[in-house]
């Protein structure tokens, strides 16, 4: 995928764009800066959730295509009201598989991200953690070749965020494409080959995670990284 001159609005405001990028071959980068610098924006833009303005997005295939081989995960994922297989298996149901073959590699991936125990209860009885565990495995079920994530362990522990990242790494070990906003950039260390610095919506610094974090090139990144506030 690449973009040129991308750009998204609402109610006549920028809120992500104009931004030249690529995301190509496999890795993870992750999309950082300040509060309201149009990460989540940018995340929706390039899935198609939030209209394109201005620009092309270009992909290696057609786009209707494209699309179907991305997920998305939201900061807040919404459930559906059955079990925890059940939500991990609706996707499949959807792609037309049979209820028996979606339900048996929904359940395997239930009990491999941890939730084997929690498989037959209610979505919505789920913890934070567990939560946001279950919408990994519903996204990753249908094996995206892309995958979108908006703050993945906000709100959570640090036990789950371990298991959280450790489910990441795994899916992005297996040849998951992954690009993720998000605020924590001890997280951006431990998982992130790239890195991607918005602010005020553009496409301010970005490069290896390893060059970023220890050489960044704009005074704006290195107040960044100290903590210091940038607007």
């Amino acid at each position: 995928m690449r973009t040129t001159g991308a750009l998204t609005r609402r109610g006549g405001a920028t809120l992500a764009g104009p931004v030249n990028l690529a995301v190509e071959g496999r890795g993870v980068t992750a999309v950082i800066g300040p509060n309201g610098a149009g990460k989540t924006s940018l995340l929706r833009m390039l899935h198609g959730l939030a209209p394109l303005h201005a620009g092309r997005i270009v992909w290696a295939c057609p786009e209707g295509e494209a699309r179907r081989r991305q997920a998305f995960v939201f900061q807040r994922p919404v459930m559906l009201r059955r079990s925890a297989v059940a939500n991990v298996a609706f996707p499949l149901r959807l792609l037309g598989l049979g209820r028996r073959e979606a339900f048996a590699r929904a359940a395997a991936l239930v009990e491999r991200v941890g939730l084997g125990p929690a498989a037959d209860r209610p979505a919505w009885s789920l913890s934070g953690g567990e939560g946001q565990k279950l919408a990994l495995a519903r996204a990753l079920v249908r094996r995206p070749e892309l995958l979108f994530l908006d703050e993945p362990t906000a709100s959570l522990d640090g036990r789950a965020t371990r298991e959280v990242e450790a489910i990441l790494a795994d899916a992005a070990a297996a040849g998951t494409r992954i690009v993720f906003a998000t605020h924590d950039l001890g997280q951006v260390r431990r998982l992130a080959d790239e890195v991607w610095f918005l602010l005020r919506g553009r496409l301010h610094e970005a490069g290896s995670a390893d060059r970023i974090l220890a050489a960044p090139a704009t005074p704006e990144m290195r107040a960044f990284l100290r903590g210091d506030i940038v607007e």
